[in-house]
């Protein structure tokens, strides 16, 4: 737009829909990344959701139902949160996501209506730390560019194994990348403020680069028209601000805008066809609207849209979804914090909606790839063809077939890290060409029916057994949400934590009565809060257990409420017992003092199954066994040669197990023998470990460090311990040791360490692969530390597998881990078998000690007025579309004639009957009034 021409587009208007119009109940999550948070294709809107900490994305169609309603659903995607994603620009249902996970993973998505896939087509592990960006290419099928932490990666989907260019290694955190339109270039932003360009065929250092931006806060940078490119992001005065460069000089810019001031970053959006330009702030309640042009002004402002919720995300719905014959150029989707928001931007125009408008709707690109990722690589140019948008010339969207052919397997059997390999040897270097490769050759031949890189998926059941077969079994749990509960159930104004005790305490302890926490007051004060008297505590002090000594570990009695033993470090246990309905004054004088080690204790564990049985570990290097009963120490076990981490006792409580500073893993048979029956080697980090019995007893689970001090799970058959781990995972690096909950109902074990925000989950199984990842979940703040209640404090109407108690700085708040599940009027038997009354002991510690096992008895969770899921009636598929010959009929003249007619009466209602006057009483003759 100059001065002596004026621009068809000067008078766009933005439109913001009716509130029937958006698309509500989103929940959408405010999670820090680069993503715009919201992607549309013709067909889909996906969208960050608050869900599964970030890991769940929120699905629905671009248009309404028949019914003008919109069906939302969601979709479990990765195990950490959703950075970014983006939709095929060949295939309307193609999906890619990036994690922080360090994943990539294209999904084929389905209907809002029907299921959703429960794992992708083809998962990528770059290896490059925390993923930020993905984008499709925008020329050729199956290549992507994924943005790492600080490295840009040029990625071929069907060689999945290695990435075609591992690009120049950033200084600082990558903030944004863009592909040229025509394929051949691709630019990056840098919070070390340098704009870059890369060819990557041709070089792995930019061909381009510049100190451009003068703030490292966040940027964002497109591909525009005439090899010049848009940057937003913020002056040294944090003003936010859009520039346009020449690609071949980044030195200075060609021009610029200032937005304001305001902390949050700005998501632009262009339109090639129309040179249209969206700019959104996050947090933002304003959408502008600009038009980019070849000579000055470069850029003049078209409007300027007030919104009715600030913006957490914008997206642009493609050119072929548009109503053109509304004259609509461009419709961009608001994601707020509660819903999806259309504005659409039309021109005004006489004869809207009567006419096509040709010169507003110039050929746009279509959705047939121009060449394959393979012939891009090798140097090909070619352009995607290009389409009409004139409702008598565009091209129909194409539908996925649903049989599944030969192509389709070999492609997905190689994509997640557990899946077998493909066969598929990659060159050396990561830009030597595919020919040099050992890998087979596409030719276009053997691609020409694909219009993304991938064959079309099948059915959803055909593809869910498909997919089952290829990757293996998959967690009845992964999509467990944990959820805090009311604020009603939680006790606040908790003052005065211990937040120094040993690593090899939990931090507090919990029961399903009271909670027991160790206070920063001299003398070892110990708080016991009733779990039925929820609310704000008083300021004032409240009566506590005066323990006299620091407190190191402390654990409640699991048969019996009232008893709580506390190790202190003067290398005694008291074991004190608590009234009846609460502490209501000071507790001075412990029931029992068990006195025996000779330096600092570590830890204490009851028994499992024999009441007053207690086990301690020590400085002093070992570990002995106690009878509460008698107060005597009855046993003293040896061969620990550094501090013991941790201990365990088996499910039957005949064994004991420890993990050990010197390396090792040991299991004792204590009525046996002193010395450890088994030994292994265990994690190789120092750092601190806990070791708990998984799998009915059969493997051992150690949460550890390995030499680089990352944090990750062991998994030890307990017949060969001596052979070392069977299986590992690593998940993160952090200082806090994982401390494991395992449910042996469900066999998922839930982790968390001291100080963390994030808990892990995974089911754990006796077969490859081992540790099969659930959904995480994210606390708002750090806590210190999570404790699990017994299973009968979890509601099964609700599909809660676990209930735990989180202590904050200031409060203790409940958990509640729950299953999805559609049919919750049923009782959920697959997930709440019969469970064990662990809350019960099976036998006395005198009768333990004599050599008689015991074990629990076991009850059924099931309400009495629920019926079991397995014996749920079963449901007749409903048709939801009526069959083809309903439309397809030919009819008659007169059968036509006669329907119109029949559908007159039936409206104007039977001539038959009389009218209602009829019914209506005069008078005699003899009374009218000549």
């Amino acid at each position: 737009m100059n001065r002596f021409k004026t621009s068809k587009f000067k008078n766009t208007t933005p439109k913001i829909a009716k509130k029937d119009g958006w698309i509500n109940n989103v929940r959408a999550g405010s999670f820090s990344s680069q993503g715009n948070h919201i992607q549309a294709s013709s067909k889909f809107v996906v969208f960050n959701t608050e869900q599964a900490g970030g890991g769940m994305l929120g699905l629905s169609s671009v248009k309404p139902a028949s019914d003008g309603q919109w069906t939302l659903t969601q979709i479990s995607c990765h195990s950490d949160l959703v950075t970014d994603m983006d939709f095929s620009p060949f295939d309307e249902s193609l999906l890619v996501t990036c994690s922080s996970d360090e994943t990539v993973k294209l999904w084929r998505l389905c209907d809002p209506e029907l299921q959703q896939p429960s794992s992708p087509e083809l998962t990528l592990h770059p290896g490059h730390g925390r993923l930020e960006l993905v984008r499709f290419h925008p020329t050729s099928s199956g290549l992507l560019a994924v943005g790492a932490n600080k490295s840009p990666l040029i990625w071929d989907t069907s060689r999945q194994d290695t990435p075609l260019a591992v690009l120049e290694q950033h200084s600082d955190q990558l903030q944004s990348l863009s592909w040229k339109q025509d394929g051949s270039l691709l630019a990056t932003s840098c919070k070390d403020k340098m704009l870059r360009v890369f060819d990557p065929r041709a070089q792995l250092t930019p061909v381009q680069s510049a100190k451009s931006l003068e703030n490292n806060k966040d940027s964002r940078i497109l591909w525009v028209k005439d090899d010049r490119l848009l940057t937003t992001g913020f002056d040294m005065m944090r003003s936010r601000e859009v520039r346009l460069w020449d690609s071949r000089k980044l030195s200075s810019s060609v021009s610029s805008v200032t937005l304001g001031t305001s902390s949050g970053s700005v998501i632009p959006l262009f339109d090639e066809d129309t040179g249209l330009l969206i700019l959104a702030g996050t947090g933002d309640s304003a959408v502008d609207c600009f038009e980019v042009s070849s000579s000055e002004p470069f850029l003049s402002q078209v409007s300027h849209c007030l919104t009715d919720a600030s913006t957490r995300g914008v997206a642009m719905v493609p050119k072929l979804a548009l109503d053109v014959m509304s004259c609509e150029v461009m419709r961009v989707l608001q994601l707020t914090d509660g819903c999806i928001v259309p504005i659409s931007y039309q021109v005004p125009r006489k004869h809207s909606g009567q006419e096509f408008h040709d010169d507003l709707y110039p050929d746009t690109v279509g959705t047939t790839p121009a060449m394959s990722a393979e012939e891009w690589w090798q140097g090909g140019n070619k352009q995607v063809e290009k389409v009409s948008l004139h409702p008598d010339k565009k091209p129909k969207l194409k539908a996925s077939p649903t049989k599944e052919t030969p192509a389709k397997k070999n492609l997905a059997s190689g994509g997640s890290k557990e899946d077998p390999a493909r066969g598929l040897s990659t060159s050396s270097s990561p830009l030597s060409t595919p020919s040099s490769s050992a890998a087979p050759s596409r030719s276009p031949s053997t691609t020409s029916g694909l219009s993304s890189g991938f064959l079309p998926s099948p059915s959803p059941s055909q593809s869910a057994k498909a997919i089952q077969n290829m990757l293996g079994p998959s967690s009845k749990f992964r999509h467990i949400q944990g959820a805090v509960m009311h604020r009603d159930t939680h006790i606040t104004n908790v003052q005065g934590l211990n937040l120094t005790t040993p690593g090899e305490c939990d931090g507090f302890c919990v029961n399903g009565e009271r909670v027991a926490v160790p206070l920063a007051i001299s003398g070892g004060q110990i708080a016991v809060f009733e779990r039925s008297q929820p609310g704000k505590l008083p300021n004032t002090a409240l009566p506590t257990i005066q323990n006299s000594v620091n407190v190191v570990d402390l654990s409640w009695d699991p048969f019996d409420t009232h008893r709580l033993a506390v190790a202190g470090d003067d290398a005694k246990i008291r074991v004190w017992q608590v009234p009846e309905g609460g502490l209501t004054e000071m507790l001075t004088e412990p029931d029992l003092i068990l006195q025996g080690h000779t330096e600092k204790i570590y830890s204490i564990k009851f028994h499992p199954l024999a009441s007053g049985l207690l086990v301690s570990s020590s400085y002093d290097l070992t570990v002995r066994l106690w009878n509460l009963e008698s107060g005597d120490q009855v046993d003293h076990l040896t061969g620990h040669e550094d501090q013991i981490f941790s201990m365990a006792w088996s499910p039957d409580g005949k064994l004991l197990a420890t993990v050990c500073k010197d390396g090792k893993v040991r299991i004792y048979d204590p009525r046996k023998s002193t010395a450890p029956v088994q030994e292994g080697p265990g994690p190789e980090g120092h750092r601190g470990a806990r070791v708990v019995w998984v799998c009915e007893g059969k493997y051992l689970l150690v949460s550890g460090f390995d030499s680089r001090s990352e944090r990750g799970l062991y998994l030890y058959s307990t017949d060969s311990l001596s052979s070392g781990a069977i299986a590992t995972t690593s998940l993160d690096v952090s200082p806090s040791t994982l401390i494991p909950f395992y449910d042996p109902d469900t066999s998922v074990v839930i982790l968390t360490g001291k100080g963390d925000t994030r808990v892990h989950i995974y089911e754990v199984v006796p077969e490859n692969p081992y540790f099969m990842e659930c959904s995480c979940f994210n606390s708002p703040g750090p806590h210190k530390g999570l404790g699990f209640l017994p299973k009968t404090e979890c509601n099964v109407r609700d599909v809660e597998i676990a209930v735990g108690l989180m202590l904050t700085k200031t409060t203790i708040e409940p958990v509640a881990f729950r299953v999805p599940r559609v049919k919750k009027e049923f009782f959920q038997d697959d997930l709440f078998p019969d469970t064990a009354v662990c809350w019960g002991p099976a036998l006395s510690a005198s009768a333990w000690l004599s050599g008689i096992n015991g074990k629990h008895k076991k009850m059924s969770l099931k309400p009495k007025d629920m019926t079991p899921v397995s014996e749920a009636p079963k449901e007749a598929p409903v048709r939801k579309y009526l069959p083809s010959s309903v439309y397809l009929e030919e009819k008659t003249d007169e059968q036509k004639k006669d329907e119109l007619l029949s559908a007159m009466v039936a409206k104007l209602g039977n001539m038959d009957e009389p009218l209602p006057q009829e019914s209506f009483e005069g008078v005699d003759e003899d009374e009218w009034d000549d």
